[in-house]
């Protein structure tokens, strides 16, 4: 299912074009239109967003390779960032990856209280929205690698999207959940809604996590049974 596709399929189940909307902005200083486009792509955004927060699938992996600034201990999300899977420090001889530990804030202002407590890095926490901190501070500016998990492009900008080529039903009655609440829509439908976003939510993870299908000790080959 492409994005017209799913554009027009929400709009058949809820019966509902959401014609466009004038508001006030909270200065009370100017009006906005929020047109009926606008507003189902919100729904879709919304689901994507809330799929994405529930399952990691491998190919929303990704990997970057940035590098630390000397006396500074935080260093930015790379763009997309949703959750990391390992963030390692390269030697600039040998290459070689040394793996940091994921820590509390805490634990890494307890370990290094002092902002020139400086080496190579081996602890790392999410900081705020933007950042992580390290630990200790480095001292001198490391190439490091990052692998994470990371937002897909949207089918509303893209056209088209993995999970709409593969697992629309939970793209879909994500987005239908989301519609339906917005439209202050009956309870029994709103449930129904959730219940079928749920059933297909719960395929998708397993597909993510691979059960079934994965050898015990190598997460990322895959093991079909045999016939």
């Amino acid at each position: 299912m492409n994005y017209s596709e799913l554009f027009e399929t929400i709009k058949g189940y809820v019966e509902n074009d959401f014609p466009d909307q004038d508001w006030t902005n909270s200065a009370g200083s100017g009006t906005a239109t929020l047109t009926g486009t606008e507003q189902i792509n919100t729904f879709i955004q919304q689901a994507e967003q809330r799929i994405y927060n529930s399952v990691q699938l491998p190919l929303d992996r990704k990997n970057v390779v940035g590098s630390t600034t000397s006396g500074n201990k935080y260093l930015n999300f790379p763009s997309g960032w949703l959750s990391v899977f390992s963030l390692a420090v390269i030697d600039p001889v040998t290459q070689a990856q040394t793996y940091l530990l994921n820590k509390d804030v805490e634990y890494i202002r307890e370990c290094y209280p002092d902002p020139t407590d400086e080496g190579t890095p081996k602890y790392y926490a999410v900081f705020d929205n933007t950042t992580f901190i390290l630990g200790p501070t480095p001292d001198a500016s490391y190439n490091m690698e990052m692998h994470y998990y990371g937002y897909p492009t949207s089918i509303v900008t893209a056209g088209t999207s993995w999970l709409g080529n593969n697992f629309d039903s939970v793209l879909l009655y994500g987005s239908l959940l989301e519609a339906y609440t917005f439209m202050k829509g009956e309870a029994d439908v709103i449930q129904n809604y959730m219940a079928r976003y749920n059933e297909a939510l719960a395929m998708l993870k397993q597909l993510g996590e691979g059960k079934n299908r994965q050898d015990t000790y190598r997460t990322t080959q895959a093991r079909y049974p045999v016939q």
